[in-house]
């Protein structure tokens, strides 16, 4: 037998060695691990979250039983922790993670897959300064001022004073929660810039148009000392704006449809909901 002769029955034989290989990947079926199932959660949950996050109220059941159960996901795999002497409760945990989970209620980014830890203090607090290098940087430091809440590296501060939900539902239209948790989903696409992750190009840069002109109407309205719907801080920056536009979005929703329709349409069509209808029609 030649070496052409080889090299052909070679060829041959490799051949005949990927089809079967091809046949056996084609009619066995692979287990995926099995999901760690979740747990079901306490039945006194559901009062909890009705009693003391309003904004939640005008949900339908299906959207309730889908917000419990990513509560309770969200309550076991964040690490809980208290500053400022504050001791957290189980009830602490759920008020905070049903504000957050509200966002994500149909969105398909997961759980705050970015977020580790939420630390809670009692009321306003002071954030810690990093170290600066004096080789970079000479010349005072201003103290930093009291804040309501901080996302920095995966961890989301808060000062549960103004988190603890809201019995009342003074609808002021602030809510430090989904401000912080707002943050969050912008940074999923690597930058923190007031432009989430959208679904198409296209959609970025509609909201980007919306985002800017709102943005630029806001810091003038703040420059001038006007009151507007939306809260002034949203001037400082993009960031802060699309956080602030969140708030107003499922604290005041009505209004907002009515003040600013495009920016409504705009974040309605991000969180794939529509709190201005379900508002009305409870």
């Amino acid at each position: 037998m030649d070496t052409l002769e080889i090299v052909a029955g070679s060829a041959v034989l490799f051949a005949l060695a990927l089809l079967v290989g091809w046949g056996v990947v084609r009619t066995t079926h692979f287990r995926r691990p099995p999901r760690t199932p979740i747990e079901r959660p306490p039945a006194a949950w559901r009062a909890l979250i009705d009693q003391n996050v309003p904004v939640t109220r005008a949900l339908t059941p299906d959207e309730s039983a889908r917000l419990l159960g990513l509560v309770t996901q969200f309550v076991r795999e964040k690490q809980f922790e208290g500053g400022g002497g504050l001791e957290i409760t189980e009830e602490m945990k759920v008020i905070v993670a049903a504000q957050a989970c509200l966002l994500i209620l149909n969105l398909d980014a997961g759980c705050y897959p970015a977020v580790r830890s939420v630390v809670m203090y009692p009321s306003t607090f002071v954030p810690k300064l990093p170290t600066l290098d004096r080789q970079l940087y000479v010349g005072p430091i201003a103290p930093p001022a009291p804040l309501l809440g901080e996302h920095v590296r995966g961890v989301v501060v808060l000062s549960w004073e103004s988190a603890g939900g809201d019995p009342a539902g003074s609808g002021d239209g602030q809510n430090v929660v989904l401000h912080e948790f707002a943050h969050e989903l912008d940074r999923e696409d690597g930058y923190v810039d007031g432009v989430p992750l959208l679904e198409a190009p296209s959609s970025t840069r509609v909201w980007a148009r919306v985002l800017q002109r709102r943005f630029e109407e806001l810091g003038r309205a703040a420059r001038q000392g006007e009151p507007d719907l939306l809260n002034a801080y949203g001037a400082t920056n993009r960031a802060e704006f699309f956080a602030v536009a969140t708030e107003t979005f499922f604290e005041k929703p009505v209004e907002l449809r009515q003040r600013y329709p495009d920016l409504y349409e705009e974040l309605k069509g991000f969180y794939r909901q529509d709190p201005a209808t379900r508002a009305s029609s409870g």
